[in-house]
């Protein structure tokens, strides 16, 4: 990788990364004007099928989009998980830009909010999946730049397997709630330990990569 390459190739990105984060908001702002007049809130109100099942596609779509971006910029599977970490985490903190800037939403980086829909919602605090998103925009930048500079990281079975591990407890932190929001119900408590172990998890096993 050439030293300057990969900086160009992350600015390009991060372009592509706002750019989707912003079509992303667009649609959320017709959803919200036409089920949330009012204003968004819990309990979630019901939707029709046809148009949830479009919702599900349309987040499916814009996952194979950062994710095909990934795969082109990269050279090696380690490069092109890494530039799709990087445009995944600036869709996300962007598409919160782009609703404060629009809805003035959400007041508060404790807002809970729909996170995902795949393969059930997923709800949690705006604050969790913003500091999710900013350890994927570092990681993913220091895992670039140790490549240009010729030193490569390796990351053994086990630890692909740890910080694996450590996404599921998160995402498992997210489901924590379906019952209340499958009753239509407003969540009560996040379950921000089983957050922090995640976190604790993945951060400790990316350290132990780069200590290699």
């Amino acid at each position: 990788m050439q030293a300057n390459h990969w900086k160009q190739t992350l600015l390009s990105i991060g372009i592509f990364g706002i750019a989707m984060a912003f079509l992303e908001t667009a649609v959320v702002v017709y959803l919200r004007l036409q089920f949330y007049p009012e204003g968004f809130s819990f309990p979630l109100k019901t939707i029709p099928s046809n148009i949830l099942i479009i919702e599900v596609i349309r987040e499916a779509a814009t996952i194979v989009m950062l994710t095909i971006v990934g795969w082109l910029a990269g050279k090696s599977f380690l490069e092109r998980f890494a530039y799709f970490a990087f445009s995944f985490g600036v869709w996300d903190i962007f598409y919160y830009v782009f609703l404060k800037l629009t809805l003035d939403w959400p007041s508060s980086f404790l807002e809970w909010d729909i996170l995902f829909l795949i393969p059930i919602p997923w709800v949690g605090p705006v604050l969790a999946s913003v500091l999710v998103s900013i350890c994927l925009i570092g990681a993913s930048a220091i895992i670039l730049q140790r490549q240009s500079n010729g030193r490569p990281v390796m990351i053994r079975p086990i630890q692909w397997i740890f910080i694996l591990l450590s996404g599921l407890i998160i995402i498992v932190s997210f489901l924590s709630n379906m019952k209340e929001v499958a009753n239509q119900l407003k969540p009560v408590q996040y379950h921000w330990w089983v957050y922090a172990i995640g976190m604790f998890m993945g951060l400790s096993s990316f350290y132990s990569v780069l200590r290699r």
